[in-house]
């Protein structure tokens, strides 16, 4: 299935301008749960791998943060995306209904809360675009699992490169410095899940690397 024809089955992902209009209210989030989380600027912006000017803008609203960011601040700060996001449910369900999966972008790839808030993990549904972010390496503490829904993806675990059809899943150490990237111009869909772990020392290196992804 084509990226256009999984936005019409789930509902259009938001354009790049609805994207920013949206997204500027993560950052008097970002600064209120640093705050709690006992963090000084310099603090967390060391442990997600960013300048404290770049922190800085993100969290006064002058940048948008994309969606590794937001990853690498919510395991950070011991919380999730979704509060990131200033999103708030009234209770903690058991069933997510798809009709209730409201699709958000960031950097690039869109997704779709697929887990409920304040869990010890995440549950997402991601659509990676081709092309986007498959040079960014990333490194944290925790675990990361992740399901190929369609299209095929290429990821990198250390030194080995994995190719994954639709129904490959793969299971890691989020230690294990690993990117990812689509295989396929209509890019490829995930189900993705990881763990939450409020940690000062937790880093993810969000600089592209010298040189493709093999």
């Amino acid at each position: 299935m084509s990226s256009s024809e999984t936005e019409r089955s789930s509902g259009a992902a938001p354009s790049s301008d609805q994207a920013a209009d949206a997204l500027p209210a993560v950052a008097p989030q970002l600064r209120s749960l640093r705050r709690q989380a006992s963090l000084t600027l310099e603090a967390a912006a060391r442990a997600a791998g960013l300048s404290p000017a770049h922190l800085s803008r993100l969290e006064t609203g002058q940048r948008q943060p994309s969606l590794p960011m937001l990853l690498a601040l919510a395991r950070i700060y011991g919380t999730t995306v979704a509060e990131l996001l200033g999103e708030t449910a009234a209770a903690r369900e058991a069933v997510i209904r798809a009709a209730d999966m409201e699709p958000t972008a960031a950097g690039g790839w869109t997704y779709w809360q697929a887990g409920a808030p304040a869990r010890g993990m995440q549950a997402l549904r991601v659509h990676v675009p081709y092309g986007s972010q498959g040079d960014i390496v990333r490194v944290h503490p925790g675990e990361e699992w992740l399901h190929v829904l369609r299209g095929r993806l290429r990821l990198r675990l250390g030194d080995t490169t994995h190719r994954l059809a639709p129904g490959d899943s793969a299971h890691f150490d989020s230690l294990t410095p690993h990117r990812i990237a689509a295989q396929d111009p209509d890019g490829v869909e995930l189900l993705f899940v990881h763990t939450l772990l409020q940690s000062p020392t937790a880093a993810l290196c969000l600089g592209p690397t010298p040189g493709d992804m093999p």
